[in-house]
């Protein structure tokens, strides 16, 4: 293997590996480089993921997600092991992330690009660090694109109940705002803490060009979601859903479009606060977009929404930023 990336099947081999060429996708806005290393050829240094991810000198994502045979992935967890394909995804600054909901849709959407899947056939298992899971094509529910719909897994309150009738279990300082915010973790595979606004004009005024600080301080870090409670309506099948909208700050890219997981961590903290009456269904709006989030009764998520795919791009290694 090599610290170099690999061309893909469809580049022209290169000795000097100078040329890859890559996709281009986003889901609500949430974007990433896409590599094709089905061979597990391909070592993805951080310094590389940061050169692909600079938003002036390189492509610009907020990750990179490299498409991977899950026998090629030394450290994927055993649950992961029954997919044929793994994401793996690393944050813009190169760091390792466990899951990424929004770019597992995208992952899925790459895929059916590649020809490794067709939604006909049925749902895609796909291997994560967080385990596995499984994209089916779906109805859209807003827009015209294309949409997919990806079982989450268990979602978690870590602090226990408890910590729903003390309002939280953590204390956030979010820049822009005068005051702490009591906020609640929330664990989707990945780490999250949600905290609550009395409005949209507090989400304005919130400042996430620095990372909140959250107190304590999480041991992996934390995403930090801030969320404005919209009520509630009725849904296509008749049936009450909750509507938020919600800004996120993510660990190691910092505020970004849209975020799969935050918006699974901030409908469950909504629902968990709003007590045994609250909706199971969620319509969450990021600055990107629309999703969809269903609690099932048996603690697990369902996330569904918008995934594209943009562009093809032959990009020039010794080009990027140093």
């Amino acid at each position: 293997m090599t610290d170099a990336l690999a061309p893909t099947p469809t580049s022209a081999p290169a000795p000097d590996r100078a040329r890859i060429v890559a996709t281009k996708g986003h889901g609500t806005q949430n974007d990433f480089v896409l590599l094709d290393d089905r061979d597990g050829t391909l070592v993805l240094v951080p310094a590389r993921v940061r050169q692909l991810c600079e938003r002036r000198a390189g492509v610009g994502a907020d990750g990179v997600i490299r498409l991977v045979a899950t026998e090629h992935v030394e450290d994927a967890p055993a649950a992961a092991r029954a997919a044929r394909w793994f994401m793996d995804y690393r944050n813009a600054d190169g760091s390792v992330a466990q899951m990424c909901g929004n770019g597992v849709r995208v992952f899925a959407a790459y895929a059916q690009r590649l020809g490794l899947w067709d939604p006909v056939t049925g749902p895609l298992d796909v291997g994560t660090r967080a385990g596995l899971r499984t994209v089916a094509a779906v109805a859209p529910e807003v827009g015209d694109g294309p949409w997919f719909e990806v079982g989450m897994g268990p979602v978690t309150l870590p602090a226990g109940p408890g910590a729903l009738a003390d309002g939280g279990d953590a204390h956030v300082d979010v820049a822009g705002l005068s005051v702490t915010r009591p906020g609640l973790s929330v664990d989707v595979g990945n780490p999250h803490t949600v905290v609550v606004l009395a409005d949209g004009a507090d989400l304005a005024r919130a400042d996430l060009t620095t990372a909140p600080g959250v107190v304590p301080v999480p041991p992996e870090g934390t995403n930090v979601e801030l969320v404005v409670p919209l009520g509630e309506e009725v849904g296509p099948d008749g049936r009450p859903r909750g509507h938020v909208r919600m800004r996120v700050h993510e660990r190691g890219v910092g505020e970004t479009r849209s975020c799969g997981t935050g918006a699974v961590a901030a409908a469950a903290a909504v629902r968990a606060w709003g007590g045994p009456q609250a909706p199971d269904v969620w319509l969450v709006d990021v600055p990107g977009g629309t999703v969809r989030v269903t609690l099932r009764a048996d603690g697990h998520a369902e996330l569904a929404g918008p995934a594209l795919l943009v562009a093809e791009l032959d990009v020039d290694l010794a080009a990027l930023p140093a």
